[in-house]
């Protein structure tokens, strides 16, 4: 009987014969990026890379220095340094650098059938998949992929909103006090921790709506897989950091997924509802430049109408925007007290893996928090209800012991 790779090198030949070369030999590399996306960084090679005719402007538009060169003078992407911000990605011309992919191992995970699989899936969804595609027309394609269900990761958004607006309360109490969002981002993050240490004082101790997704699932569902769904490479790297990396165990891209739902034959848009509302317009969003401060500015106002500080917010999105942002808050050339960054143009609507344009995405974001019944976490009962179950009875508790929601920043 002919062996698998016989079989190949026979299609090989007959290909041959009709004009059409194929390529005999896999790249082992290649395969191990498949099988095993966790033991590489979340921007791997595409192709082989040796000369680069625009005097490696991938490399130049890193700033956490993740390409490094081996012995042999070979380009390699540092797995601990990269944080799948996508600029490395954007301005390779010659298009030899793509995402890694946690395909397989989501797809034996779902068709394992031993373990839940939950979809955790980011605010900036909304469009991404059809015009028609609604939370319940996801779900349900969700469902029929073999997940056990979908979770909306804005609800998330929505507890941490209050986290970080009952931090700013407590914090902000002179006018030269400000402080720096931790929600969402880990690019703006990432930036933070290992160009501007100086800074993290400022930075409330909370995880992304991401992680905290992931733990409350696994917390109420201990034996569960989480699978986080947005539009963002760098999601890949904040899942697997040492102190979060409870949480989520794999990351999916909105193309991925897409891919998914062509190879499965499923088409969302053609099925029925599978509706719960569960998230407030603070939450919803978290998808866009200036929804973090919008979301908490609100939060505050409902929290402490009378408080004489209010939140004055200034938001930069993409890397640069960000760096000169922090050098107008170093220099005293800004009144602002509430700083949020994306490493993003446009937030996460304009992550490196979406499907429709960014000002599309936007404007669905918009209409998604406009649709919401709620507009603050303080509206939703939801939350309430939710922190109960966690443990959290009381305003002082979530303030103080959410271990949960809360990361050391090293």
């Amino acid at each position: 009987m002919k062996t698998f790779h016989q079989l190949y090198l026979d299609i090989l030949k007959q290909e041959a014969g009709k004009g059409r070369v194929l390529e005999e030999e896999y790249d082992p590399y290649h395969m191990d990026c498949l099988l095993h996306p966790e033991k590489h960084a979340p921007v791997i090679f595409a192709e082989e890379c040796e000369q680069c005719a625009y005097e490696k402007a991938c490399e130049r538009s890193c700033i956490f220095d993740a390409f490094e060169q081996d012995e042999n003078g070979k380009v390699h992407i540092n797995r601990e340094k990269c944080v799948g911000c996508g600029a490395c990605v954007e301005a390779c011309r010659l298009e030899k650098l793509a995402a890694n992919k946690d395909v397989v191992p989501v797809l034996r995970a779902v068709r394992g059938k031993q373990q839940e699989v939950y979809a955790l899936v980011a605010p900036a969804f909304l469009g991404q998949f059809g015009p028609d595609v609604t939370t319940g027309k996801l779900r349900a394609a969700f469902k029929a992929m073999g997940f056990q269900g979908l979770i909306e990761v804005a609800v998330f958004a929505d507890i941490l909103t209050l986290k970080e607006a009952l931090e700013f309360d407590a914090n902000i109490r002179e006018e030269q006090d400000f402080q720096l969002t931790s929600c969402c981002c880990p690019v703006w993050i990432a930036m933070l921790r290992q160009v501007y240490q100086e800074l993290m004082p400022h930075v409330p101790g909370a995880v992304s709506p991401m992680i905290a997704a992931g733990r409350v699932v696994k917390k109420l569902h201990p034996d569960s897989v989480t699978v986080f769904i947005g539009p963002c490479m760098a999601k890949k790297k904040e899942a697997r950091e040492e102190d979060i990396a409870d949480a989520v165990d794999y990351v999916l891209t909105f193309q991925e997924v897409q891919d998914m739902f062509e190879a499965a034959d499923i088409h969302p848009e053609q099925l029925g509802e599978d509706d719960k509302e569960h998230s407030s317009k603070a939450g919803r969003i978290y998808a866009m430049t200036g929804g973090v401060s919008e979301a908490v500015k609100l939060t505050v106002k409902q929290l402490r109408p009378e408080r004489s500080i209010e939140v004055r917010a200034e938001q930069a999105d993409g890397v640069p925007a960000c760096r000169e942002m922090i050098e107008r808050l170093k220099k005293g050339e800004t009144k602002a007290n509430f700083f949020e960054g994306m490493g993003c143009r446009g937030g996460c609507v304009g992550g490196p893996k979406i499907i429709i344009d960014k000002e599309e995405g936007r404007k669905n974001v918009e209409r998604y928090g406009e649709a919401a019944e709620y507009r603050t976490p303080l509206e939703n009962p939801f939350v309430g209800e939710l922190l109960e179950r966690l443990g959290f009875h009381t305003v002082e508790e979530f303030l103080e012991k959410s271990d949960i929601l809360v990361r050391k920043f090293s």
